[in-house]
């Protein structure tokens, strides 16, 4: 279950703010450091690699932000959109990321973790990705480039999202597929409007799509 407590406050630019005896002593010696090289061997294939672990641990995030986003798109009230909204939001950015916390302001934070898919303003945490960003696609589609700047990043995400109109879709301009995700659910939160409010998660739905995508490349 996705963990949820009490907090929250809405914020300027639609809700962004801008880690013989001798021989005997010898053999036996000898065949104790093969034993101990070959127990040690045996000890580092038996223990998963960091990056496995780093792998697994965006692949299981990225399964919360599809759930979260299907239950959105198919939202049968508007609450219960801003709440699967504001989930998808929070996972992707983390706590330490701009618009973290209750943007529904229902009295629950829907969403909680201990680090975003992307990483924080001040690069901290990392983010789930971060450490994947030598491969390619997760480099391209889910950080969208360098992260050397973690608060200018995030600045040119909410200066799109605060010119978006449906008139200007500005959300192609925002290489990160997370982040398209945090807009539409920004934009979701925003509106009163049910059916908005699922069309705008069938859009995230594409993001969550090729965020997926980018993990198994």
């Amino acid at each position: 279950m996705i963990g949820r407590s009490a907090v929250g406050e809405r914020r300027t630019v639609r809700g962004y703010d801008l880690h013989g005896g001798i021989i005997r002593a010898v053999a036996s010696s000898a065949v104790l450091i093969i034993l101990l090289g070959s127990c040690s061997a045996a000890s580092d294939s038996d223990t998963p690699s960091s990056g496995v672990a780093d792998d697994a641990a965006l692949v299981s995030r990225v399964g919360e932000l599809s759930e979260a986003v299907e239950a959105w798109a198919d939202s049968g009230t508007i609450e219960v959109a801003h709440v699967w909204a504001e989930t998808a939001l929070n996972l992707v950015v983390g706590p330490s990321g701009p618009g973290y916390g209750d943007r529904d302001n229902d009295g629950s934070i829907s969403g909680e973790s201990e680090a975003g898919v992307l990483p924080g303003l001040d690069g901290s945490p990392a983010g789930l990705a971060s450490p994947l960003g030598s491969n390619p696609c997760v480099e391209r589609d889910v950080l969208g480039g360098d992260w050397s700047d973690p608060e200018q990043r995030w600045a040119t995400m909410a200066a799109a999202i605060d010119t978006w109109s449906p008139d200007n879709n500005t959300m192609p301009t925002l290489p990160s597929h997370p982040m398209r995700i945090v807009g539409w659910a920004t934009l979701t939160i925003e509106t009163d409007e049910l059916e908005l409010a699922r069309e705008y998660g069938s859009h995230a739905r594409l993001h969550v799509d090729v965020t997926e995508q980018a993990l198994d490349c």
